[in-house]
């Protein structure tokens, strides 16, 4: 057993755990990464680079089939082995080699093992070989373990091997037919990427699909899975799974049953937090890590937490936002320099509260930012709803032949600036950085008319959404 003092322990060596450790030893802390598993986490090698290298390929095709002179030069079909390859080539064969070698170029130290709370400021971490080492922390502990799948409590499920997102990111070949529990993101991205693959898929929802964005976003990502061959139930659920041998058979609430080779669960998650000794300090294993705008963990002065596990906005590029906060704010406190917390300033994570930005990569494309008009309502704002077809703007119908897709802006009529913006069609996940500028910087919606859009690009449904709006 050996003991080591740092700064800073890092739990969680993913994205946003890289970025903490990053940040606070360019603000001159010593810093160790503690991972029990493949160090750049769930984001590069079970969620967003798998999914979306999965998904890419599908997508790529029907954006070539739906244009009137590639369509003619498309004569093949997805070469669903090639896609698997690609993806296998994007997480390197599940290698982290390449990440170990970046935190060590980063000046960062790494430890590899189990890490739980043995004391105040004191992280025990036990290797794979039963080596135990206990690090100690002058200044900060910071927790970014993820989150985990939840398995429902569903008669049989367990016994029938379900897949979790894991398992149909890492798959490397698709299943004949795939059962989906769940329409949220990964429910959908994954129901759009096998379909793609010639799998027959069902997805089950209690509900609609994607539920957070705005109800059009559901409806037309529902109806363009239907068109991909996939069959997409809603409101039913079911009351027991039982496999046997390579058949999974689902019975539902209605009455019904649905066959399947595999069945995915992608319900909600989890905080990744049941076995890190919460206990010891105080905490409740299994809980989330509520922490204020600095990213520091109610009732601690030394505690903090970024990803997912805080259960702010459960999304890499939202961990990674907060995770330079924490990184740069532990620094500055650790060094006595001055502390900038007031909202929007360098060292907390406003964003999180009303400017989040999110891709959904289905087949169209869900691209969102701020709040829903259902949200804008419910939090009290007095808000206008502006639509507009993409489908009329010039560029979009240069984009894609019978082009279909939806805009719509939610607007602060007391402030006049925009709150939300949603976008649902092909290819507008590279429109909506323009929205996030617009919303964190309060851009009064006069001003945004002197932002020109160039001819013929997709992005002129701005200037259709402020005239549709009208001048102030």
């Amino acid at each position: 057993m050996t003991t080591r003092e740092y700064d800073l322990i890092v739990i969680g060596a993913g994205v946003a755990g890289e970025n903490i450790a990053d940040r606070a030893v360019q603000g001159g802390l010593t810093v160790v990464l503690v991972e029990s598993e493949l160090v750049g986490g769930d984001c590069s090698y079970w969620a967003c680079i798998p999914s979306k290298t999965l998904l890419r390929s599908g997508i790529a095709l029907r954006a070539a089939q739906n244009l009137d002179g590639a369509k003619q030069a498309v004569t093949g079909t997805l070469d669903v082995a090639a896609v698997f390859r690609r993806r296998n080539s994007f997480t390197h064969d599940w290698n982290d080699q390449s990440q170990v070698d970046w935190v060590a170029g980063a000046n960062i130290d790494l430890l590899r093992g189990q890490a739980r709370f043995t004391g105040e400021k004191e992280v025990t971490v036990t290797a794979d070989d039963g080596t135990v080492t206990i690090l100690k922390a002058t200044s900060a502990v910071a927790v970014s373990t993820g989150s985990d799948p939840i398995l429902p409590d569903i008669p049989g499920l367990k016994d029938a091997s379900p897949w979790t997102s894991r398992d149909a990111t890492s798959a490397q070949k698709a299943p004949g037919r795939l059962a989906i529990l769940g329409g949220g993101v990964v429910g959908v991205e994954m129901a759009t990427a096998y379909a793609s693959f010639g799998t027959e898929v069902t997805l089950l929802s209690r509900g609609g699909l994607l539920s957070g964005n705005e109800p059009f976003a559901g409806e037309m990502v529902a109806d363009a899975l239907r068109k991909l061959g996939a069959t997409v139930r809603l409101g039913v659920s079911p009351t027991s799974i039982t496999r046997d041998g390579s058949t999974v058979e689902l019975s539902l609430d209605d009455g019904s049953t649905v066959t399947a080779d595999e069945v995915l669960v992608a319900v909600g998650r989890a905080p990744r937090t049941n076995d890190l000794g919460l206990e010891t300090i105080g905490l409740t294993p299994g809980d989330w890590l509520q922490t204020d705008d600095t990213l520091l963990v109610n009732g601690f002065d030394w505690l903090y937490a970024c990803g997912d596990v805080n259960h702010r906005a459960l999304l890499t590029h939202q961990g990674k936002y907060q995770a330079r906060a924490a990184g740069d704010v532990i620094a500055a406190r650790a060094t006595g320099k001055p502390v900038d917390d007031k909202p929007w300033g360098s060292h907390v994570a406003t964003a999180d509260h009303e400017a989040v930005p999110q891709v959904v990569f289905s087949d169209p494309e869900v691209a969102a930012v701020g709040l829903t008009a259902r949200a804008a309502e419910k939090a009290g704002y007095d808000i206008r709803v502006v639509d507009y077809e993409l489908g009329d703007v010039s560029g979009a119908s240069l984009q894609a032949d019978g082009y279909t897709g939806k805009a719509r802006m939610v607007v602060d009529e007391k402030r006049k600036v925009v709150l939300g913006v949603a976008f649902v069609g092909q290819d507008v996940a590279e429109m909506i950085q323009a929205a996030t500028i617009a919303i964190v910087g309060e851009v009064p919606i006069d001003r945004l008319w002197h932002a020109v859009p160039p001819y013929p690009t997709m992005n002129e449904v701005w200037l259709r959404l402020l005239e549709t709006y009208g001048r102030p």
